[in-house]
C-alpha cells in the first residue's frame, strides 16, 4: 500500500474520505445527517467502530467516515493504530482504490500510528490464491494524507521501517516450507538487504561441523536440505562498542524427527522458524530507519525431518561449548539449534546483552494462549525493559521463573544433560536448557513466542495468519535502551 502526504489543506474531489475521532466527540461541523446517523447507528467513537454514511459534494457523492480511537488517555498510540486498522479491514476489498485520510486534530505521533495500522492491516498474501472472487480480492491501493501536522513525515518514516520488517517477517513466516528453507531463507535476506548498510553472511555446514555445533547439526541431519547459519549486522552505534545480539530459532519445518508429532495440524510447523523470521524482520527495520546502535541477528536454520539418517531418541551430541547433550526426545530441537548459535554468536561478537526468540514449546501455549509471549531471564533489569518494550510496542510479554530446582530436571545419567526434563514446566526447563550456554557476566532472555507469532483469526491490526511478532518489541527495545 502507497501512503503519500498531501500539502493541499482539503480533500476536494476525494471519493473517500475518512477521519479519526475521539470517544463522544464527532468533528465540529459535521452535518446534521451525519449526526444523527451516528447517533442512529450508536457510533461513539470506541475503539475500532466505524461509521460510514454518504454526502454530495460539489455534485459528486463522496463516502464519508469516521473511525473511533476511544478516549484519549492510556494506551492512546495503540488505540490509534486499531482505528487505523479497522479502517483497513474495512475498504481493502470494498473496491475503493483510493482512501484520503484527513489528519485534523492528530498529531505527528498519533498520525503514524493511524498509518502503522493501516498499513499492517492491509497486508495479503495472495501468491498462492489463484481463483479469489473479485469481491475478495484487494482493490486499496493508496492513502493520501491530507491536513497533517508538522513532523508527521518524518515520524512515519520512521514507523514505516518498522512496517516493512513486519511484513518481511511475515512473508518468511507464511511462505511454504517448499518456499522457505534453510538456503532460500538466507537467499531472500541477502536480496531484500540489499543497499540498506546491513552486512548478510552465513556459515554452512562444513563450517559449522568445523566448529563442532552438533547440537544444531544433529537436528539436521535428516533432512535433504542444508542448514545455515545466518548472521545479520547493523553497525549503526558508537564505533568499537559492544553490539546487543538477538538469535532466532529457525526451523523451517517441524516434523518432530523420530519422535514424530500426530498429522493433525503438521501444517502449522511451517512457522516453527517464526523466532528466526522475528529477528530477520527486525533488523531490516533497525537497518532501514538507520537505527543509531550495534545490533546483531543470528539465525539457526535447519529442517526436522525423519529420514534414515535422522537423529534417534537416545543420541548423545556435542555442544560447540564441548557440553554432551542426551537426547531423549526429537521433537524438543530448538533448544539444541539455540544452544550452538548462542555459544558462535558470544564467541563471536562478545556481547554483553544476547535475547533469544523462539517458537519453543506447546507448554507456553497452554500457559498463556494466544495473549503474551513468555519471558525467562538471569537480569531483572533487562526483563524489566522488555516488559515495558513489549507493552509499549503491543507485543506483550509475561515474565517465568527460573531457578536450580527446574535446572537439576535437565540432570543425564550418561550425558551433561538431556534436552527435556519431565512433563511439568515443560517452557521452564526449555529455558534452563539454554542458560546452561549462555557465558558468565552475558545478560541473558529467552523469549518463547509459541502462541504469538500464527493467528487463526484477525487481530489488531493483522488479519488470520502470520502476525510479526517480535519485529517490534525489538525495535522498541533498542530505541528506548540502546540508542542515544
Amino acid at each position: 500500500m502507497q501512503i503519500s502526504f498531501n500539502s493541499a489543506p482539503d480533500a476536494a474531489g476525494a471519493r473517500l474520505v475518512a477521519r479519526v475521532v475521539e470517544q463522544d466527540k464527532l468533528p465540529a461541523g459535521l452535518e446534521r445527517a451525519a449526526a444523527e446517523g451516528a447517533r442512529a447507528a450508536r457510533f461513539t467513537g470506541k475503539t475500532g467502530q466505524v461509521f460510514e454514511h454518504f454526502a454530495e459534494r460539489n455534485g459528486d457523492v463522496v463516502r464519508e467516515v469516521l473511525a473511533g480511537a476511544g478516549p484519549n488517555g492510556d494506551g492512546r498510540q495503540a488505540a490509534l493504530e486499531r482505528a487505523g486498522a479497522a479502517l483497513a479491514a474495512k475498504y481493502l476489498t470494498s473496491g475503493e482504490t483510493a482512501l484520503t485520510l484527513d489528519a485534523s486534530g492528530l498529531d505527528a505521533e498519533g498520525l503514524a500510528s493511524v498509518l502503522t495500522g493501516l498499513r499492517l492491516r492491509s497486508w495479503r498474501h495472495d501468491a498462492y490464491r489463484t481463483k479469489l472472487k473479485d469481491e475478495q480480492k484487494p482493490t486499496l491501493e493508496t492513502v493520501d494524507v491530507v491536513s497533517a501536522p508538522d513532523g508527521a513525515e518524518a515520524a512515519w518514516q520512521v514507523e514505516q521501517a518498522v512496517a516493512e520488517g513486519v511484513e518481511f517477517t511475515r512473508g518468511l513466516v507464511t511462505d511454504p516450507p517448499n518456499v522457505v528453507y534453510p538456503e532460500s531463507f538466507v537467499e531472500r535476506c541477502i536480496e531484500r538487504f540489499k543497499g540498506t548498510g546491513a552486512e548478510v553472511s552465513f556459515l554452512g555446514q562444513e563450517e559449522m561441523k568445523k566448529l563442532g555445533m552438533g547440537a544444531l547439526l544433529g537436528v539436521n541431519q535428516g533432512s535433504a536440505r542444508a542448514p545455515r547459519l545466518l548472521v545479520i549486522k547493523w553497525n549503526g552505534g558508537k564505533k568499537g562498542s559492544a553490539p546487543t545480539v538477538f538469535v532466532g530459532k529457525g526451523v523451517t519445518f517441524d516434523t518432530g524427527g523420530i519422535s514424530i508429532k500426530p498429522a493433525a495440524g503438521m501444517e502449522d510447523m511451517k512457522w516453527d522458524m517464526g523466532g528466526a523470521g522475528a529477528v530477520a524482520g527486525a533488523m531490516l527495520g533497525l537497518a532501514l530507519r538507520k537505527a543509531k546502535a550495534n545490533v546483531v541477528g543470528v539465525c539457526g536454520l535447519v529442517e526436522n525431518m525423519p529420514d534414515g539418517n535422522a537423529q534417534r531418541p537416545g543420541d548423545v551430541v556435542t555442544s560447540m561449548s564441548g557440553q554432551t547433550i542426551e537426547v531423549i526426545n526429537t521433537d524438543a530441537e530448538g533448544r539444541l539449534v539455540l544452544c550452538d548459535a548462542i555459544t558462535w554468536a558470544q564467541k563471536e561478537f562478545k556481547p554483553e546483552v544476547v535475547i533469544d526468540l523462539a517458537t519453543l514449546t506447546g507448554a507456553m501455549i497452554i500457559s498463556l494462549g494466544h495473549e503474551h509471549g513468555g519471558l525467562f531471564s538471569n537480569d531483572d533489569t533487562l526483563a524489566d525493559k522488555l516488559t515495558k518494550a513489549g507493552l509499549a510496542s503491543g507485543d506483550k510479554l509475561w515474565r517465568f521463573p527460573l531457578g536450580p530446582a527446574y535446572d537439576k530436571l535437565l540432570d543425564s545419567h550418561i550425558a551433561d544433560m538431556k534436552n527435556v526434563g519431565p512433563r511439568f514446566g515443560g517452557s521452564i526447563t526449555a529455558a534452563q536448557f539454554i542458560q546452561r550456554f549462555v557465558d558468565e557476566g552475558v545478560q541473558w532472555a529467552h523469549l518463547d513466542i509459541a502462541g504469538m507469532v500464527w493467528a487463526d483469526k484477525p487481530g489488531a491490526t493483522w488479519d488470520k495468519g502470520a502476525t510479526g511478532f517480535g519485529v517490534r518489541l525489538i525495535d522498541r527495545f533498542v530505541r528506548d535502551n540502546l540508542e542515544g
